[in-house]
């Protein structure tokens, strides 16, 4: 392969590589601002400036391509001089509003600064002023003065949402962001703009001045909008979620992730729980209100019992409802609602399936599921299969609307918030949110990805103190910067719940934690079995 000497390092590289991404894949880092991995070249900021000898000028390593035997110099005299001047020069209008800035502590601006500038201008002029807190989109602030032209935004919003709605108007130092007059910054991808924005020009106007990011834990999981399972980060501070951010996973959502699932799949995790066993209303402890759940259960015949399983939950919670009803309740009926809205899916990340598990509860249940398109087909299912006890699993259905369903003498809901379900349930039952536990999920692709805890409960403070530290922290917890401990919600992961439920029926199991229910469902579904939490990583496993 051909190779370009950086600072030294001989660097091996592909033809139609740049300088900046040679130096990136060798660990060697060069300052930038306008240039993105996946974004297109458009060499405005002039920070990525390098050495190249027997050239006649710095290159910027942005849009330089790399050569055999090309020598580069990212740390000469003649490049700190550089870029000093071209940071004094981004300097000369930016606001000194660092400490009211939410982008401070993510600031590459704030760091260069830091690290590359001299410390003081000699401009003493009044800054150019422009235009602030400017309402772009529905969920884009917008703050003139701190913009730096890098012109991110505007080449995500044509070339990634192809959605060319921003652009630059004036020029100079009289330059800003515009959208077309009239025109609303609203696609569907908007808020990935805040991400990539190296400065605080670009704002998410859901979580403006909510908190520092050194205030906050960051956890990896997945998001739950969609079977597309984009991979993400869980922002939390005193034991609740105050933002999602996309993580990159080239293999599933890239960089980037949708507003929908940025801004609807969390805040129901802090929000409208339900805890503990509920029976008519009233919360009871957990061995008593099971106890009655098993009662009422076994008041009827199996083949009167019907279960309406979960997409959103995990394959263990899945599984292990499987073993209940295999074990226990084999004549039940199984019912699986489709949430398909094929007007929401794109070319982009969108999927028409919004939920996140589709393919594995296929996978869990085989042939078993009696598969719905609707709460109204349900309905009609119910009633033909003259089905008494209904268990719902983490499911909003609105049993009110219909008449004949009160021939049910009961339903057991387990969820995670108060909704429809629990309005009509004679038993309620409290689950872990995805934020709240481990577990896994298949997408659409039929790759399997890990969800961790980024919340704790009642039952993570429980596992902590009975497993030890070393084995959570194995799979990416951070424990140790969470608050909010005394308001620790008594909630259970439903693969628990049905495990507690078996064992009232004589079927002893005694997993403690997510990857021990994992490990005994290889040995009934060999898509699994070469797998394991450690193998599945961060980044997924295809099966």
């Amino acid at each position: 392969m051909p190779k370009i000497t950086i600072d030294g390092k001989e660097c091996e590289f592909k033809q139609g590589q740049t300088v900046i991404e040679v130096a990136r894949e060798n660990g060697i880092s060069i300052p930038h601002f306008c240039w993105h991995p996946e974004l297109s070249v458009s060499g405005n900021c002039r920070i990525c400036l390098v050495e190249i000898e027997k050239m006649p000028k710095l290159a910027i390593s942005c849009a330089t391509l790399a050569t055999d035997g090309m020598v580069v110099h990212t740390k000469s005299e003649n490049v700190v001089k550089a870029r000093n001047s071209v940071m004094e020069m981004i300097l000369i209008n930016h606001p000194l509003d660092c400490p009211i800035c939410d982008e401070a502590g993510e600031c590459k601006l704030q760091d260069y600064a830091y690290k590359y500038s001299v410390g003081e201008s000699r401009f003493t002029e009044e800054k150019n002023h422009k235009r602030k807190r400017v309402q772009l989109g529905p969920h884009i602030i917008f703050d003139g003065e701190r913009c730096i032209s890098c012109s991110r935004c505007i080449r995500f919003s044509a070339e990634i949402a192809k959605s060319p709605q921003l652009t630059f108007v004036q020029r100079g130092d009289r330059v800003t962001i515009e959208t077309a007059p009239g025109q609303s910054f609203d696609n569907p991808y908007t808020l990935n703009t805040v991400d990539i924005c190296p400065v605080g020009a670009l704002t998410n106007a859901d979580f403006r001045f909510k908190a520092r990011v050194w205030d906050m834990s960051k956890t990896n999981s997945i998001c739950q909008g969609c079977s597309r399972g984009c991979n993400i980060e869980i922002w939390t501070r005193n034991n609740e979620i105050l933002r999602l951010t996309p993580r990159k996973n080239k293999e599933v959502n890239s960089s980037w992730m949708c507003d929908f699932g940025r801004l609807n799949t969390f805040k129901f995790v802090n929000e409208n729980r339900v805890e503990k066993v509920n029976i008519s209303g009233k919360a009871t402890e957990w061995d008593e209100g099971l106890s009655e759940v098993i009662k009422t259960l076994k008041s009827v015949s199996a083949d009167r019992i019907g279960f309406i399983v979960s997409p959103y939950a995990t394959l263990e919670d899945n599984f292990m409802l499987s073993r209940l009803v295999a074990t226990n309740f084999a004549a039940s009926k199984l019912y699986l609602i489709n949430h398909l809205q094929p007007e929401l899916e794109d070319e982009i990340l969108i999927k028409a399936d919004r939920t996140p598990n589709y393919n594995g509860v296929k996978i869990i249940f085989k042939n078993k599921l009696k598969e719905l398109n609707s709460s109204r087909n349900l309905f009609d299912k119910l009633i033909e299969d003259n089905i008494k006890v209904l268990v719902v699993a983490d499911e909003n259905i609105d049993f009110s609307k219909w008449e004949k369903v009160k021939n049910l003498s009961a339903i057991i809901a387990l969820s995670t918030n108060n909704n429809d379900t629990t309005k009509s349930a004679n038993i309620s039952i409290g689950i872990s949110t995805y934020a709240e536990k481990f577990g896994t999920i298949v997408n659409f692709q039929k790759r399997v990805q890990k969800i961790k805890p980024a919340i704790r409960t009642k039952y993570n403070e429980r596992t902590l103190n009975d497993e030890g530290l070393g084995r959570l922290e194995k799979f990416g917890t951070q424990w140790d910067r969470w608050g909010g401990y005394d308001k620790l919600r008594d909630v259970l992961p439903a693969w628990l719940i049905y495990q507690k439920l078996l064992n009232l029926l004589d079927e002893k199991y005694k997993f403690t934690m997510a990857d021990d229910v994992f490990e005994e469902m290889k040995k009934y579904y060999p898509e699994f079995k070469n797998i394991d939490y450690d193998i599945i990583g961060d980044l997924g496993y295809q099966l």
